[in-house]
């Protein structure tokens, strides 16, 4: 039972994952489900990442339809990136990896008392 779920499970998950593409779009997106951002924000926003790096996801979310990038013709030109539908649609799994990480990060931290514990002991 379990090899056909899996079967059936791994060619949808491998596809969003192509979508998402690198490990900065979990941030971005996360960041752009907040509002709407500029580069120079999420860029401020993701304090870890360089110029490329968000440029290269920006243009890898756009592309596979995640994103919208809209320039405003001001001096100089601003742009603002938002979710499109289909990256509005993957809050839910936001949302999950959200729970997830709490229910798990409590358990760490219930473990590393323990452990610090037990070295006193």
């Amino acid at each position: 039972m379990h090899k056909a779920i899996d079967e059936r499970c791994l060619p949808p998950i491998r596809e969003a994952l192509s979508v998402l593409g690198g490990k900065w779009s979990f941030m971005v997106l996360t960041h752009l489900s907040i509002s709407p951002q500029r580069f120079n924000q999420l860029r401020r926003n993701l304090d870890d990442i360089s110029t490329k790096a968000l440029t290269d996801t920006l243009r890898h979310l756009e592309n596979n339809g995640v994103i919208h990038r809209q320039v405003f013709p001001t001096v100089p030109v601003t742009v603002e990136y938002s979710l499109t539908e289909k990256g509005k649609d993957f809050r839910t799994v936001l949302i999950a990896m959200y729970h997830w990480g709490k229910t798990w990060e409590k358990q760490q931290d219930v473990d590393d008392q323990d452990r610090s514990m037990t070295q006193f002991e």
